[in-house]
């Protein structure tokens, strides 16, 4: 889902009962006391890990994975508090969700090397999980990734960049183990609004959709992610263009919609010549990268134009692969 419509959420509900409850597409994996939801498709290597948006579950990549799965293993997952994963450890930082996610990995035996695809929220988490792993991560696919100049609109007319919600909180050591408290079931009612582009997503899906955001650890687990979000990317911001936050010349292909939306604005040009310039940066991460500017899709082009994303995914796998150069 786009990135800054997360910072306020708001939904109408409407009453259900328990038997709405949708059983999960993969398997739950040990994470450091707390289990994670794998879905995991085909076989082959390098395997490619999806990284979803905040607030978005694992089934948002069905349009994209199970192409990828016809070639190579895939994994989806939804990360701690998401849909069927447990809650994990406070605070929700980068480290402490690459830390989950590996552990995760390791124990539902994925071993690398690993592709990474991250879009928005979670394209600053793959890069994070390559910095932290970096003799496992081969190749990486940024789909309209969070970069760290990024601005966005606070309620208003005004745009702020993200690093400057930063309040300097120093990230705490992540926890390597953690048991989620019991708690008593609480009532769930069903959000059964589905935003375009979901719209677009087969009905099967679609109900998963509204049974994951009904979840009353949902609201929670996104505010959770949204409070820490800030440090990360001003974190990427205080060390950029430094050794170990680049990407060597892993083959890195960006991908970003072709309009942002500042039509009708006085200030239009200026405002998308800064988002272009800002997408344009991530491929300075490598020396070997690419960027396609997708004019079909918006904010979510894994929804909107799966293809794209297919085909990006397809080039990065067979450099790596092949240790070549993206053409």
């Amino acid at each position: 889902m786009l990135f800054t419509q997360l910072w306020f959420v708001h939904c109408s509900y409407s009453q259900i009962h328990d038997s709405n409850y949708i059983q999960p597409t993969g398997i739950l994996y040990d994470a450091g006391g707390h289990k994670l939801h794998l879905n995991i498709q085909g076989n082959g290597s390098p395997c490619v890990i999806f990284e979803n948006g905040s607030g978005d579950f694992s089934f948002i990549w069905n349009l994209v994975q199970p192409e990828i799965a016809k070639f190579t293993k895939t994994v989806s997952y939804d990360r701690a508090g998401y849909a069927w994963s447990e809650p994990g450890a406070m605070p929700r930082t980068g480290k402490q969700i690459c830390l989950e996610l590996h552990t995760a990995l390791i124990n539902a035996g994925i071993h690398p090397p690993y592709i990474l695809v991250g879009q928005s929220f979670g394209g600053f988490l793959v890069r994070a999980f390559a910095r932290y792993y970096p003799k496992e991560v081969v190749g990486m696919v940024l789909v309209e990734a969070v970069q760290e100049d990024q601005k966005i609109f606070m309620g208003g007319d005004t745009q702020m960049r993200i690093r400057n919600f930063a309040k300097g909180r120093v990230a705490p050591a992540p926890q390597t183990f953690f048991t989620p408290h019991d708690t008593l079931q609480e009532p769930v009612t069903l959000n059964t609004e589905i935003d375009p582009p979901l719209d677009k997503l087969p009905g099967s899906v679609q109900k998963m959709q509204i049974w994951a955001q009904s979840q009353p650890q949902f609201i929670k687990t996104v505010q959770a992610e949204m409070d820490w979000s800030p440090e990360d990317v001003a974190d990427l911001y205080r060390h950029k263009g430094e050794l170990a936050y680049m990407l060597g010349n892993m083959p890195l292909i960006v991908l970003t919609q072709g309009k942002g939306g500042f039509d009708g604005r006085t200030d239009s040009l200026h405002l998308e010549n800064e988002r272009l310039q800002s997408q344009e940066a991530l491929t300075q991460l490598s020396a070997n990268s690419k960027h396609i500017i997708d004019m079909n899709s918006g904010h979510n082009i894994h929804v909107e134009d799966p293809a794209t994303v297919i085909a990006a995914i397809k080039e990065v796998f067979m450099a790596a692969s092949k240790h070549t150069s993206l053409k």
